[in-house]
């Protein structure tokens, strides 16, 4: 009888470890588990915060204002415009007549107007 107590104890203090082992790995699982869901939340926050910025850093008004302030552009204006001669007398229709007719009315440097 003696044995059979011993074994049966012993069976008893393993079976009490293990439930202690897979309560400990069920706790650090869970903990893993809440990290990654922090983890998501912050990620999709940021990614909403992100589409945010592109869509306003491609707004017309920002680039024609960083256009003006970095690029020191302006916008065209007709006293500073050049037009070129000979294009205008491209006929309206067809491809094939265009290629012939637009090395005959190319224009040529006497062409521009200052």
């Amino acid at each position: 009888m003696n044995r059979l107590n011993m074994f049966l104890l012993t069976a008893l203090v393993l079976c009490a470890l293990s439930l202690v082992n897979a309560q400990h790995q069920a706790r650090q699982l869970f903990v893993a588990l809440d990290r990654a869901q922090a983890e998501e939340k912050q990620l999709n926050t940021d990614w909403s915060r992100l589409q945010y910025e592109q869509s306003a850093l491609g707004k017309s008004a920002r680039i024609a204002d960083i256009a003006s302030r970095q690029l020191k552009m302006s916008p065209a204006q007709a006293g500073r415009t050049q037009y070129l001669q000979g294009f205008a007398d491209l006929p309206a229709g067809g491809t094939s007549s265009m290629a012939s007719s637009a090395a005959a009315s190319a224009p040529t440097a006497s062409g521009v107007q200052p």
